[in-house]
């Protein structure tokens, strides 16, 4: 039996794996961290881990994610989101196992009206993106059975994401302003536990950079039309540019991503948004 661990496992993603981890228990055991457990920071800590579990995949779903606080604790975002991820490709190389990394559109920097495949180049105009690329090239350099998974606007049915923050303030206010020019894909954790899952179950495994989240682009002002719709709320949006509401970090204007490698090499055919959206909102409001 292979064993899997997750870091993050108390994440939005980790309890997305959780939620499925018993459809796959007569081939996989299933280990779960948390930064209590598990401070990836410590290197020392990391490598007894590894030396203790010996694991055959490790899904770093852990990360750094306040994108504004980012700002003014770029040590703590580099510690977690770039040396962490050095520290889990080492032990992964000692241990010859599997390392799957989470990564985000904002390494790009959004300047385009493409969609942007992995090979473009990177420009992050943060230091929660500058963090990420940082993990990225590092786990990449350090081990080659790395597989790196770039998503985006991730929700889920647990943690803090915008999907529940949206549906909290629908509850408490009559009308509300919503950022209408920008442009990304929103992910259901689910969906992307449940590619994480058909990649680990792929008997020939293809490392590198892939794309994942669902389809097509849209805004947060869109975004926050539909949650509304699917939760029946009779809240008015108004829609805002960016410019009006300014925040300690830049976004990027349009960071899209390309789709068609992961479907290509992993035949993972990723959802549209509204239908995994609905799907989450209807578990949430039930």
């Amino acid at each position: 039996m292979k064993k899997i661990v997750v870091i993050g496992g108390n994440g939005q993603l980790g309890n997305c794996i959780k939620k499925i981890a018993p459809d796959f228990e007569l081939d996989y055991e299933f280990i779960f961290t948390d930064s209590q457990m598990l401070d990836i920071t410590d290197e020392n800590l990391v490598n007894s881990f590894f030396y203790d579990n010996k694991p055959d995949f490790c899904i770093n779903a852990s990360a750094y994610t306040a994108v504004d606080l980012a700002e003014t604790e770029k040590a703590k975002a580099f510690a977690v989101n770039a040396y962490g991820v050095a520290h889990l490709a080492q032990a992964c190389l000692s241990h010859k196992a599997t390392l799957i990394h989470i990564s985000t559109d904002y390494v790009f920097d959004g300047d385009t009206n493409l969609c942007y495949s992995e090979d473009d180049f990177t420009n992050p105009i943060g230091v929660y993106g500058e963090s990420k690329l940082k993990g990225e090239e590092l786990a990449l350099d350090i081990n080659p059975k790395t597989i790196i998974l770039r998503t985006s606007w991730l929700y889920s049915e647990f943690n803090k994401n915008f999907v529940k923050t949206m549906l909290n303030l629908f509850s408490q206010k009559e009308e509300l302003g919503i950022v209408g020019d920008q442009y990304g894909q929103p992910t259901n954790a689910d969906d992307l536990a449940e590619a994480i899952m058909d990649i680990i179950e792929t008997p020939q495994k293809t490392y590198g950079v892939f794309h994942f989240s669902n389809y097509p682009e849209t805004t947060w002002f869109e975004f926050a039309q539909k949650i509304a719709e699917f939760s029946k709320s009779k809240i008015k949006l108004n829609q805002l540019t960016t410019e009006q509401y300014p925040t300690p970090a830049k976004r990027p204007k349009r960071s899209t991503m390309c789709l068609d490698k992961i479907e290509e090499v992993y035949k993972i055919e990723p959802k549209h948004w509204e239908n995994s959206l609905e799907d989450c909102v209807q578990i949430l409001t039930q």
